[in-house]
């Protein structure tokens, strides 16, 4: 059998398994499994499988076809100019999270600024490590409270080469008093400069949240009470009176939450500029409150 019945076979495959993404989804999974770019499969349409490379491919089609996401087939996952080591212990990144890193590049004057990054329930890393790449004078502390997540953030630390600009704590973000002791002494800094967080901000029996999603990527990083509202909230009170003037804090939120979070922004009586960013598609996605002084 050729490369190119088993690439349509497979598209045709996911297309029966209702796979959003069949084609493209076949593409990234042949080409993982027999070691090439994705371009390369064009240019080896007639060359026959060997068994052993048979194996492999059926191994990683059954795999997708059971639900579980490429990202964690692959192992990676591409994030704002990076690539990302992930697997079943941290969320997938996703591209609506990089408004998250734009906005603090937007924010900060100069690249060359020299400036402290707090990231509460930082999973893979993907938010404080891109920002700690695009800044080459900032330090980051980077909280989780899953060790197996701190693990693969470690290493997409050193994969990034930043690994020594950044503290990596496993706490529950609610422990606040001890991280903030550990981003003083590892920044220099009394205040908070720049606060990011993707907390978890689904409420658990939300029926939109995709059954593979659930299955798949860990809860704990998808599951807040309160509607999904509890950490976004108890959070921002926690570290918002040790942001510094000026500061910044940012957190991604789900599409029907701008809102409420925004009356608890203006509730916390700490920011001077509060927004809701939507997203590419006009929903909610974020909520940035910044303080002048």
């Amino acid at each position: 059998m050729k490369l190119k019945e088993i690439l349509d076979k497979t598209t045709a495959f996911f297309k029966d398994k209702k796979i959003e993404t069949p084609r493209l989804d076949a593409e990234l999974l042949l080409a993982h499994g027999l070691k090439l770019d994705r371009i390369q499969l064009y240019l080896r349409f007639d060359q026959p499988m060997k068994e052993d490379e048979l194996v492999v491919l059926r191994e990683l089609v059954r795999r997708r076809a059971s639900g579980e996401p490429v990202a964690y087939i692959l192992g990676y996952r591409d994030f704002y100019k990076y690539r990302f080591e992930v697997n079943s212990s941290v969320l997938i990144p996703r591209p609506e999270t990089e408004h998250i890193v734009e906005e603090v590049l937007s924010w900060v004057k100069t690249n060359d600024d020299t400036i402290g990054i707090l990231d509460l329930g930082a999973g893979s890393g993907c938010i404080g490590l891109s920002l700690l790449k695009e800044l080459p004078n900032a330090r980051l502390v980077s909280v989780d409270m899953s060790e197996s997540a701190l693990v693969v953030a470690k290493r997409n630390a050193q994969m990034l080469e930043v690994s020594d600009r950044v503290k990596f704590v496993h706490a529950d973000a609610a422990q606040w008093e001890t991280i903030l002791s550990v981003y003083k002494e590892w920044t220099g800094f009394d205040k908070i400069d720049v606060l990011v967080s993707n907390p978890p901000y689904i409420a658990p029996q939300d029926p939109q949240v995709e059954e593979n999603v659930r299955k798949f990527e860990p809860s704990t990083a998808l599951f807040a009470e309160d509607n999904g509202l509890a950490l976004l909230k108890s959070w921002s009170q926690l570290y918002g009176s040790q942001l510094n003037t000026p500061g910044l804090m940012l957190m991604e939120m789900g599409m029907s939450q701008g809102a409420a979070m925004r009356e608890h922004f203006q509730n916390l009586k700490i920011f001077n500029e509060i927004n809701v960013i939507k997203d590419l598609s006009g929903h909610d996605r974020v909520i940035r409150g910044v303080t002048h002084g």
